[in-house]
């Protein structure tokens, strides 16, 4: 990527340095800065810049291999429960599959919304009757939801979640030609140790 030729050309650079070189405005980067640090391939210091990271001098192997792969390479079975579930049954699915998140559907099984552990955790901290009331009125609705299709590439995931603060996408496609988007099929999802597994093949073994 042109970011880490720069850097390594030119650090310690600033985040705005790096965004006049590219002839772009430094909010336009941030989160392709913030991926390239997460992936170690630059670093940052505070009143000091960017710098290349641990990963610079290894190539462009990872930032190429995450342009290139799609979402549909990596993604998972969706864990997906219900709207009326309650939030107790919602708590024992997230802890028996080991997740972060759920992913909400309707009857028809189209997204309706997600729910998080912080989500949760929110709603039934001092509040016992809570966890009685069905996950309905403690997700994240549609078309809030920060999802992710199937033939996106695993950086513009990366980007997804940087940029929202997330660590797990929906995978979805759309019902219908004629829905433009307003319902939508889960068929996957993708997440942060997802993306890690496939950076990892790329490592040298021993």
């Amino acid at each position: 990527m042109q970011i880490i030729d720069i850097v390594k050309k030119r650090s310690p650079i600033s985040g705005e340095q790096i965004a006049e070189s590219l002839l772009l405005s430094r909010p336009t980067i941030r989160s392709d800065l913030s991926v390239l640090v997460m992936l170690e391939y630059i670093d940052a210091k505070p009143k000091v810049g960017y710098f290349p990271g641990k990963k610079a001098s290894s190539g462009l192997g990872s930032s190429y291999l995450l342009q290139e792969t799609k979402v549909k390479a990596i993604q998972s079975l969706p864990i997906i429960i219900r709207e009326t579930t309650t939030i107790q049954d919602a708590v024992v699915t997230l802890f028996l599959q080991d997740v972060g998140t759920l992913i909400i559907c309707d009857v028809d099984g189209k997204l309706t919304g997600v729910a998080s552990r912080k989500d949760f955790l929110k709603v039934t901290l001092g509040n016992p009757g809570a966890v009685s009331m069905p996950v309905s009125m403690v997700m994240t609705r549609q078309p809030k939801v920060v999802t992710i299709f199937p033939d996106d590439t695993v950086l513009d995931a990366a980007h997804k979640m940087i940029f929202h603060e997330v660590d797990s996408l929906p995978v979805v496609v759309p019902y219908s030609a004629e829905d433009a988007g307003t319902k939508l099929d889960v068929v996957g999802r993708l997440t942060k140790t997802s993306i890690i597994k496939l950076l990892l093949e790329l490592e040298p073994k021993g």
